[in-house]
């Protein structure tokens, strides 16, 4: 055995061992404190390596992939995934979110394939052009990573590998928890601008259809709960709450699930929407940008920011991630109308309970669950592409 697989078995037996010591996990009925976030980190690894692969009916499918996919080819594909998420953190805060709803909306749609990169040709519709993608953002920052890699490994590590890597690492530098992704996904050759259409979730949708649309792709109540946390960084227009403000349902009425307080916050910042005078917010252009030949970070109007510490609405560069956001759900502030509905349910308002007073137990099923998202129906080996240009097939 040589010395890299030998390093590769004790590590496994190590975790092995890190599991076989740790209590079972809890219910929604029975919390505990954990330890602190890097042991579970590390008991989170292990029960991925141990969990059994995906059954004939699991839309997760990894065949193909493995950890380390590229240890031979492209040893150094996640460290400048890493860096350069971190880079582009420090002079451009909200990346953060912008890189999980990207790989969110990308992995929803026919799995995780990096469709959602590519541009409209030749007759074919681009999921970027639809409704609910149209103010996506991010692009610029997976391209300027692909540059990066091509630059170290050409034709090597696909898109829809770096997108759910740079989603991963967007997590890591906000606090969120660390999931052990196998690579070797390939990417998609054509876009699904019509399912993504009317398939991905709405931020108005009742709890019914929420729950429906999740099942679809294979999760449950307690993992569309805990993938929801992610709200908890990012930004929102007011044009998705503005309904709920003053014209619920039609009613000329505010939606009465929002708590008062919370309601009259909600609308002093809503108010008056950023007119074409408001000051805009920009950054240099990093070196990798200009080294890539892409252009400077747009400029940015001042957004409401999701913020679920506190009495919810503030404007901040660091977005909390966790727990607050399960917290402010149970006292009637959740933002989206989409949040608030999982209280309406004994299932998922338990959940929701849960996750409010044990982080520990949301961070370990947030990772689960991000993993999940992240296998779905992955293409491998000859069913996709690497692209050079994360925008058009290769």
């Amino acid at each position: 055995m040589d010395l890299w697989k030998q390093m590769r078995f004790f590590s496994f037996m190590l975790l092995v061992y890190t599991t076989t010591m740790d209590p079972k996990w809890p219910n929604p009925t029975q919390i505990v404190r954990f330890k602190p976030s890097r042991d579970i980190n590390a008991i989170i690894t292990a029960r991925f390596l141990l969990r059994p692969g995906p059954s004939d009916d699991d839309p997760t499918d990894r065949g193909g992939l493995e950890y380390d996919y590229y240890r031979e080819s492209c040893p150094q594909a996640e460290r400048i995934v890493r860096e350069m998420v971190q880079e582009f953190y420090r002079v451009r805060p909200r990346v953060i979110p912008s890189l999980l709803r990207l790989a969110f909306h990308d992995c929803f749609i026919e799995g995780c394939d990096a469709s959602i990169l590519l541009d409209p040709i030749n007759g074919m519709a681009s999921e970027k052009d639809v409704s609910p993608n149209e103010l996506l953002k991010g692009y610029d920052i997976i391209e300027a990573i692909k540059f990066e890699i091509e630059r170290a490994c050409p034709r090597t590590v696909s898109c829809a590998d770096i997108l759910v890597l740079a989603a991963r690492e967007a997590l890591l530098t906000v606090g969120g928890p660390f999931y052990p992704l196998e690579t070797g996904r390939r990417d998609s050759m054509i876009s699904y601008a019509e399912l993504a259409e009317y398939q991905l979730p709405s931020p108005f949708s009742d709890l019914s259809e929420i729950l429906a649309s999740f099942a679809a792709r294979g999760f449950d109540e307690q993992e569309t709960v805990s993938l929801l946390g992610a709200h908890s960084v990012g930004s929102i227009h007011c044009n998705f709450f503005e309904d709920r403000l003053y014209n619920f349902s039609g009613t000329n009425r505010p939606d009465p699930s929002l708590e008062s307080e919370f309601l009259n916050l909600m609308r002093s910042r809503c108010s008056k929407f950023p007119s074409a005078s408001s000051p805009k917010l920009s950054v240099a252009p990093s070196p990798s940008f200009r080294a890539a030949g892409l252009p400077a970070p747009p400029m940015v109007e001042p957004e409401t920011v999701m913020s679920y510490e506190g009495l919810g609405l503030r404007q901040a560069e660091d977005p909390a991630f966790g727990a607050p956001y399960y917290q402010n759900l149970l006292e009637g502030r959740g933002i989206l109308f989409a949040d608030q509905q999982l209280t309406g349910s004994e299932e998922t308002g338990s959940w929701v309970r849960a996750y409010a007073w044990d982080a520990a137990l949301f961070r370990k099923d947030f990772a689960e669950a991000m993993l999940k998202l992240s296998s779905l129906q992955v293409l491998t080996a000859s069913r996709g592409q690497i692209r050079v240009n994360c925008s058009k097939t290769a």
